[in-house]
Order: C-alpha cells, then structure tokens, then sequence
C-alpha cells in the first residue's frame, strides 16, 4: 500500500477528495460580499490535476461531507465495505460514530476469515492460536478496543482524540491487506507455477 496524505487545511499536497489523487492543491478565501475587501471563514481548495473544488470552514472540510480519511482497500470485502464508507463519510462529525461502525466492521470480517463472528475477542484469540501475525493481531486489538470504547464509554474519550479513532481506518486497511490482499496475491502466484 502506498502513503495516503489526507486532505489537510491549507496543505499545499495531498490526495484529493474527489480524484484521489496525490496533487498540488491551490487555495483562496472567498470574500465575504461583491467585490469585498473581507474575507469570510470560508476557504476553496483546487485540484490541479482534476480541477475539482472543496470548501473548508475555518479548518475542517465542508464540501464534499466525506471525511479526508484514507478511501477503503482495494480488497475491501463488500459485506464490510458499505460499513467503512459510511464511517469514513461521518468521520469529521462523529468519530465515535465513526468508531463504532468500524469496530461492526471488524466484527463483520471475522466469518471471511474463518471465524464465527460471534465474540470478537474469541475470535482473535483463534486466530492467533492459529499464527497470526503479532502486528496484526495489534491491529485488530486496537480497533476492537476502541470502538468499543466508542459505544461503551471508557477511559479513552474519542471526541478529545479524534485521531485515535482516525487510526481505525488505517489499522482495518492493513488488516484486510495482510490477511486478504497478501494471502490472494501469493495463491495467484502459486497457480501459475508449472
């Protein structure tokens, strides 16, 4: 997987929104009326490589609502994938929401991946009993434990770290990378063996 650099508030780079791809980006305040010396709180960022705009308020994007989180793996299983696009959509308005419905996630892959779905807790302790990667066994604890902090309020409080909820969609697209993306790709390359 290659970086992803969100968009960002005045960021003269990143991936855009719309194209997703990682462009210079050019930005001006909008004037607060006609041929108004004012500017209002309002920003418009261009796309230079699609020509596409978005409008940030002071510094959070408006328009388009998607969040400028990381887009789903391109192996992203779609019994989970409407769960991490609807997620990543209300991210800059409810990260806990947000969380919550990437701990579903989690909880929705475990039957891909041969587990039954029932108690996530039960399900990573199979997996590791079985071999799993330590990195990825981290990853699915981290997004276990915070979403659930999110539906049931715990120690860590999401609306004080928005980044932490942030990382969930990170940490489930190296999940699906290493235990889908991988494990397909080196089958492919089994099969064509003479």
């Amino acid at each position: 997987m290659t970086k992803y650099y969100p968009p960002s508030f005045n960021e003269k780079q990143f991936h855009c929104i719309h194209c997703g791809v990682y462009a210079a980006q050019q930005w001006n305040k909008l004037p607060l009326a006609h041929n108004s010396a004012l500017t209002s709180p309002i920003s418009r960022c261009n796309c230079t490589h699609c020509n596409e705009d978005s409008f940030w308020h002071y510094e959070r994007m408006i328009v388009p609502a998607e969040s400028p989180v990381e887009p789903a793996h391109a192996d992203m299983p779609e019994a989970i994938l409407d769960d991490y696009n609807e997620a990543r959509s209300i991210f800059g308005r409810s990260p806990r929401a947000a969380a919550a419905l990437l701990r579903l996630a989690v909880q929705k892959l475990m039957p891909m991946l041969g587990q039954s779905g029932d108690n996530i807790n039960s399900d990573i302790k199979a997996l590791v009993s079985q071999g799993l990667p330590v990195q990825v066994q981290q990853a699915l604890d981290y997004c276990r434990v915070i979403g659930n902090n999110a539906v049931h309020p715990g120690k860590i409080n999401l609306s004080d770290t928005p980044d932490m909820a942030k990382n969930l969609f990170d940490m489930l697209n190296f999940i699906v990378d290493d235990l889908i993306t991988r494990p397909k790709h080196i089958q492919l390359l089994y099969e064509q063996l003479p």
